[in-house]
Parts: C-alpha cells; sequence; structure tokens
C-alpha cells in the first residue's frame, strides 16, 4: 500500500522517527555543550559557559600533530581507495564470469566484519610479512574499509551510465582515455567524490583498525582522544578533539548525500 504525496504519516511513526533522532542526536548536542562548559568534571547543567578550552586546544602540539596525522591517513587512504574502488567496479561493471556476485561479496566483507577481526588479520600479515608498524601500515588498514564505499558508489553509478553513449563515443573515433575523460567521467564523477568523502569521513574517525595498525608513536586524532580520555584533568580537551571529529566528519557525509540523492535522475539508464 503505497501513501498519496502530500498525506501524513501515521502517530506512532511520527513519534518513533522523533525517538531514533533524538536517541542519535541529543548525545552529540551535550559533547558540544560540555565543550563549552566551565567545569572540568561531566556535571550537568555545567556551572559557566567559556571557550578557554578552544584556546587551549588549538596550543596543544599533540593534539595538532593528530589532527594532521588523521587528514594525512585519511587524504592518502581514500586516494588508494578512489583508484582502486572505481577499477574494480569498473572491472565487474557489465562483466560475466562465474562466480562475479561472490568476488563483489569479497569486495564488501572488510565494512561488514567486526573492526577487530580486520585488524586482527591485518597485523597478523604485517607480522608475517616482517613489515614494520608505521603511518602506511595504518593507510593500508583504512584503505582496506575505504575501497569498500568507493566501489558501492562507483558500481552503482556504472550500473546507470548508458552503454550506447560510450559506443557512441567509439564509433565517433575516441579512444579508451578520451571516452573514459569525456563520457564515462562526467557521468560518475559525484558518485566518487561523494565515495571519496565518505571514505575520508570513516578514515578520519577510524579507531579500532588503527590500533592494531598503528606503530609505537603514532596517534591520529581518535587514538589522541580515547587515550586522553582517561585523565580527568584533559577531558575539556578532549571534548573539544570530539567536536572536531564530529566536524570534520559530519560535513563529507552531508556534502555526499547532496551529491547522490538525485543520482538517479542523471547519467542515463544503462542495463
Amino acid at each position: 500500500m503505497r501513501s498519496e504525496p502530500g498525506t501524513r504519516p501515521p502517530l506512532f511513526l511520527l513519534l518513533a522517527t522523533i525517538a531514533a533522532l533524538l536517541f542519535i542526536h541529543v548525545p552529540l548536542i551535550f559533547i558540544i555543550i560540555y565543550s563549552f562548559s566551565a567545569d572540568v568534571t561531566f556535571q550537568f547543567p555545567p556551572s559557566g559557559f567559556t571557550t578557554q578550552w578552544y584556546g587551549e586546544a588549538f596550543g596543544r602540539a599533540d593534539l595538532l600533530a593528530a589532527v594532521w596525522l588523521s587528514v594525512k591517513v585519511g587524504l592518502i587512504a581514500t586516494s588508494i581507495a578512489l583508484v582502486l574502488g572505481t577499477l574494480a567496479a569498473a572491472a565487474l561493471w557489465k562483466s560475466t564470469f562465474f562466480g562475479k556476485d561472490y568476488l563483489s561479496l569479497l569486495f564488501i566483507l572488510p565494512i561488514a566484519l567486526p573492526g577487530i577481526i580486520t585488524g586482527i588479520a591485518l597485523r597478523s600479515a604485517f607480522n608475517i610479512l616482517d613489515i614494520p608498524f608505521s603511518i602506511w601500515t595504518i593507510v593500508l588498514g583504512h584503505a582496506t574499509f575505504c575501497i569498500v564505499v568507493v566501489f558501492n558508489n562507483a558500481l552503482a553509478r556504472f550500473r546507470r551510465l548508458s552503454g550506447s553513449m560510450i559506443e557512441a563515443s567509439m564509433d565517433l573515433g575516441a579512444n579508451g582515455i578520451q571516452t573514459f575523460r569525456h563520457v564515462v567521467l562526467p557521468q560518475i564523477g559525484s558518485a566518487l567524490l561523494a565515495g571519496g568523502m565518505l571514505a575520508f569521513a570513516l578514515s578520519f574517525d577510524e579507531v579500532i583498525v588503527t590500533i592494531f595498525t598503528n606503530g609505537l608513536n603514532n596517534r591520529t586524532l581518535p587514538i589522541w582522544i580515547y587515550e586522553e580520555l582517561f585523565r580527568p584533568r584533559e577531558r575539556p580537551i578532549t571534548n573539544v578533539a570530539a567536536v572536531m571529529v564530529m566536524m570534520v566528519t559530519i560535513v563529507p557525509v552531508v556534502a555526499a548525500y547532496f551529491l547522490t540523492r538525485d543520482a538517479e535522475h542523471t547519467g542515463g539508464m544503462g542495463k
């Protein structure tokens, strides 16, 4: 049974939606409030409000180093994911062979598995291959699930791409590179941008895989927050750092939503 446009949902569905939104977002509001609290403890309501902790946070060299490391890891992991995820999606787009569905499942598996399983597997592999733990092992760890996001976005857009457009381009004398640049890329570009933004957001706030693939002196921002959270005097600074993580991750997610929400109306309806 389909609802007519303009009709209101049943009251219980509306209340359930509101309850779910409050359950998800109220804790985030508390973090923002505590970042401006004049108290060192998590007391509510706060005795006063101040911007002191923001000034102290931006003056902490260790916090800024953690932010820069998270940004650097996220950008490199996203770049790897964009290349490999797009190529994998292109390879599986129109190919037909035995085991294709299982191969697609293998691409999706890293993000479906618990992070601790992925972390243990990666750490074991690095130990076996005698790869020293560093920023590059963190990048490789993050790339495993970033590829999934790009792969899913790219494959979904490829499936809506009209094959006749590519055939027409080739018939007009364009080679493969020219066809990709002038025909395919404009059609899948927004999907790749959205996938890259989501991949960066996932990488920036990843904790579990980072713990298992981290070197001794490499602390990304989420790891910095985790370690400092157990020091009572550092709690106001960790609240500020948590707000920073929220801002960096929310912006790409919202941007990706607006980039992909009308994607079904573009790119043709290729089979």
